[in-house]
């Protein structure tokens, strides 16, 4: 089956608030329905002369691009030249619903989407706007707590919805990357950075599009000085632990690795030391539990407000809190606001929020431990780009070439992050992070729609997880992974991994991730010489699994483990190896036969059809050993 190659993780292409109602829909089983008649008067709204119009018409189109089927429509009316301007519109209000328009189609667009954009000059109005909102700030002399209590149209407001828009096309198209660099947006999203204290949503939507914009492009590297490195030293050393803290730290954690070439080669081990210190602390968490606990949190919050609220009616009936502040509705009435007790709580997803922050967090560090593990040649075209929504995810795509050998270079792990990783104990950070989701949490997650993706996000860490063991046990010694016994141990782990899981065709993620994990711990024994510690596992993934592709995968490396050598003829003969190939032999051809042309790709059939050719000529190959070992 070839050797399997790590991937490099690349930034998530969607903003994690982003997701596509399509998407959601799809989960579901339902798709929206095709109508292309809002589309037309919505944008048709835009140039309307009052300034709430065009603020209800953006909203509108903001939920509209949401739904695949209506971007073609959109795109044949111009959407993107109509709503560009109104990010410069007169009203702090329609800028930020233009915004929010503008970041829904960059994030359930796509990259032709995305690529559209720029060729449509969004950029142009967008940068405008980062730089009025960043004089904005400048010379905005309010204290943070008056801040947070200003109405929805602040500056920093429309800033996070344009470094969101920045953040996905930057993702998406290498011509917004350039224009990010040329335009100087570098020192503009470092000041939104800098203010991380007071507004971490802001500050966590610029880390992301600094992890994007940093990776691969020696140009923008030349533009950070020492004050922008401190910037990003500040926000990740931060003491803060909230959670969402804990998400902006791995983030600019990640964008500091990503500038690790510029960092003088004096400060490179401290640098090294103190990402994977937070990395560690992140992977330290259990997000089971966290979920278990926030939920319940959540539930008694609420239950405390509505009770509380029962309270206040039965005291007062049915008179209702008055603000003495005014509030302007359409058509310019005033009137005096009315407000339940229940509006001078916080918002009713902050512990979801909290949650989510947790969950992204520990799958960016996963996703950061396995690039410091790969290659770093940019000009290397094997590693192809991985991109994904935190929600809908086209996760683990394997790369297989016959590069021979261990899957990577032990070259490629620095000394630095070799003593780093040992040392904050991340190997058994990581092995604990393939497990299973917490079943408890799943359950309470599937009883509440707005917790339900969070069952994804779990898994999501579990396949990350497996593609970072795959990454150290290709780098590592087998004294630093805990010896021969500690193989031995993760090869049951994985089996019982393998057999757990019930439908391999509804997780393709998984199978791939665990597939990858299971030929690197294979390659490693086999080159440890250690043949009968895990000739008995392979026997019985490759004869027991439901799945071909896992059972050509462990044939595959039963091949590789017991090619040559004298200590591998003498293990092969007593696990009795020619028997049970034997015997599975005519159990595999038939299987491929019954099952392949419904269940497999031509490329994965095109696969087990060679391991079939190679299961007869290693039973062939067995029958000849066997025979001398025994006369």
């Amino acid at each position: 089956m070839g050797k399997s190659r790590t991937k490099r993780f690349k930034r998530p292409q969607f903003s994690p608030t982003g997701d596509c109602q399509a998407e959601a829909a799809a989960a579901n089983g339902t798709e929206p329905e095709e109508d292309d008649g809002p589309a037309a008067e919505l944008l048709e709204k835009l140039q309307h002369p009052s300034a709430e119009v065009r603020e209800c018409a953006c909203a509108g189109l903001a939920r509209l691009v949401q739904q695949r089927p209506a971007l073609p429509g959109l795109a044949r009316r111009d959407a993107v030249r109509r709503l560009g301007p109104l990010l410069l519109d007169p009203s702090l209000a329609v800028r930020e619903t233009a915004a929010g328009a503008l970041r829904n189609l960059s994030a359930c667009g796509g990259f032709e989407v995305c690529d559209d954009m720029v060729t449509k000059d969004v950029m142009t109005p967008l940068v405008a706007l980062l730089k009025e909102c960043s004089t904005g700030l400048d010379s905005n002399e309010m204290s943070p707590q008056e801040k947070k209590d200003q109405n929805r149209n602040s500056i920093e407001n429309i800033a996070n919805e344009a470094v969101n828009v920045l953040w996905n096309i930057c993702e998406c198209s290498s011509r917004a990357v350039s224009i990010f660099n040329k335009e100087g947006c570098l020192e503009i999203v470092l000041k939104y950075l800098s203010r991380f204290s007071t507004n971490v949503d802001l500050a966590i939507s610029v880390a992301y599009c600094l992890q994007t914009v940093t990776e691969d492009n020696p140009e923008l590297l030349k533009s950070f000085s020492a004050p922008a490195l401190h910037v990003l030293e500040s926000a990740m050393l931060s003491p803060v632990s909230s959670m969402e803290y804990i998400l902006l730290k791995t983030l600019v954690a990640g964008t500091i690795w990503n500038l690790k070439d510029i960092i003088p080669s004096k400060s490179q081990a401290e640098i090294i030391n103190a990402i994977l210190k937070i990395l560690s602390e992140v992977l330290e968490m259990d997000a089971g539990e966290t979920v278990i606990q926030m939920k319940e949190t959540e539930t008694q919050r609420i239950k405390t407000a509505a009770q509380t609220e029962d309270t206040l009616q039965n005291v007062n009936g049915d008179d209702l809190i008055e603000d003495d502040e005014m509030e302007e509705i359409p058509h310019r009435r005033k009137v005096r606001r009315k407000t339940f007790i229940s509006d001078l709580l916080p918002p009713t997803d902050k512990e979801l929020r909290e949650t989510i922050a947790l969950l992204t967090a520990q799958q960016t560090a996963l996703e950061i431990i396995v690039n410091m593990c790969c290659s770093e040649d940019p000009t290397d075209d094997e590693w192809e780009e991985l991109s994904s929504s935190d929600e809908s995810d086209a996760f683990m795509e394997n790369s297989l070439s016959e590069c021979g050998g261990q899957l990577l270079s032990p070259l490629c792990l620095s000394h630095e992050v070799h003593t780093a990783l040992t040392n904050y104990l991340i190997p058994k950070k990581i092995f604990e992070k393939t497990a299973f989701p917490n079943s408890i949490a799943v359950d309470v997650c599937s009883r509440n729609p707005s917790w339900k993706p969070l069952i994804r996000k779990m898994s999501t860490i579990q396949c990350r997880a497996l593609v970072c063991l795959q990454s150290l046990v290709s780098l590592l010694d087998v004294d630093h992974l805990g010896g021969p016994a500690a193989l031995q141990t993760l090869a049951q782990h994985l089996s019982q991994l393998l057999f757990s899981q019930p439908d391999f065709a509804k997780h393709v993620d998984f199978l791939e991730a665990i597939s990858s994990a299971l030929r690197a711990l294979l390659q490693t024994v086999a080159s440890k010489n250690i043949p009968q510690t895990i000739g008995c596992f392979l026997l019985e993934v490759a004869t027991k699994d439901p799945s071909l592709v896992v059972a050509g995968e462990a044939l595959d490396a039963l091949f590789d483990v017991f090619a040559d050598g004298k200590e591998a003829e003498r293990a092969s003969v007593q696990i009795k190896l020619l028997s049970a190939l034997k015997e599975f032999q005519p159990v595999f051809k038939m299987k491929i036969r019954k099952e392949g042309r419904a269940k497999y790709s031509p490329d994965q059939l095109c696969v087990l059809d060679n391991v079939k050719m190679n299961l007869r000529r290693f039973v062939a190959y067995q029958e000849t050993v066997e025979k001398r070992l025994t006369t």
